[in-house]
């Protein structure tokens, strides 16, 4: 290769680097700028720590946690404690706002509670997970760029806000009403989501140590109605959480109810269904037993399988 070309190549990789920096820039940018729209309409009939709305502070720390736990990560180009650390921001944003709001009542102590559950048995069973796959797959390239990296880690501290959206709106909110039927509705909704999520993923764990399965996918269970069960169950969580927090939303404060919308687009248009759905059709694609049970299973709603 001639010196001229070699100089040509260099500044086309240069170029190119450059471009995805300022994109991974922009996006980490627009995150923010999202968080801080979101601070400010959930602060709106927010209780207050001093002169600053508990809801605002909760969001800004979401980031902060993430932002903190970026660092080291990055030294070690390592993501094996990305899916803890959120798990450790939920149950940090909540205990705080729960911590610093007045006049808690049975609608604000069932949120934090449920918030708290969920998070530790989701984080405990993603961190358990990747001590012993050894890494998530999804970080093999961007863990090594620092931009991208950063944007990956600012990312999940709005999805930590956005999901914890109507939670937050309960437990910091000033004006406090009867549980009533709304809330005992919100509350079913939310049993069965979490019901779901957690007997898809103790089934798929169950499959997956089972040595004969190496290599295989699960169709069994809550599996054979459904591909992603355990997203239907995430969805449905959040949905029963939005539900209990309706009577108290008004306002801006409807922007809350967000966080069922956010996570349903989230798992089955960007990072979820589609990364599994093309991670399965890459590896068993041409099976004709995986074809069978693509044609005759749900993608996401759990229903029977068809003929």
């Amino acid at each position: 290769m001639s010196a001229l070309a070699a100089t040509v190549v260099v500044e086309r990789r240069h170029d190119v680097t450059k471009s995805k920096n300022s994109l991974w820039l922009a996006s980490t940018a627009i995150t923010i700028v999202i968080g801080v729209f979101l601070a400010w309409a959930g602060s709106q009939g927010s209780a207050t720590a001093g002169s600053v709305a508990i809801y605002a502070l909760c969001v800004g720390l979401a980031y902060l946690i993430n932002w903190v736990a970026f660092v080291p990560s990055f030294l070690a180009h390592t993501e094996k404690y990305f899916d803890l650390t959120g798990s450790l921001t939920y149950l940090t944003v909540t205990g705080i706002a729960l911590v610093l709001s007045n006049g808690l009542d049975l609608r604000a102590g069932l949120a934090a509670a449920m918030v708290a559950v969920w998070a530790a048995r989701l984080g405990s069973f993603l961190f358990r997970r990747i001590r012993k796959d050894g890494k998530d797959g999804r970080f093999d390239e961007m863990k090594h760029d620092l931009w991208q990296f950063l944007m990956t880690w600012t990312i999940q501290g709005l999805w930590v806000s956005l999901t914890l959206a109507a939670a937050l709106a309960i437990i910091t909110s000033t004006e406090r009403k009867s549980f009533g039927i709304i809330g005992v509705l919100g509350l079913v909704v939310w049993v069965i989501g979490f019901g779901l999520e957690t007997i898809a993923d103790n089934q798929k764990s169950a499959f997956k140590a089972d040595p004969k399965n190496n290599g295989r996918f699960i169709t069994t269970g809550l599996w054979s109605w459904s591909r992603h069960p355990n997203y239907f169950g995430e969805i449905t969580l959040w949905t029963g959480m939005a539900i209990m927090a309706a009577p108290i939303l008004n306002g801006w404060r409807w922007v809350a109810l967000i966080s069922p919308v956010f996570v349903f687009v989230l798992l089955t248009r960007i990072s979820g269904v589609p990364m599994l759905e093309r991670r399965a059709e890459k590896r068993w694609g041409t099976e004709p037993e995986f074809r069978r049970y693509t044609d005759s299973t749900s993608v996401l709603v759990p229903l029977p399988p068809t003929r």
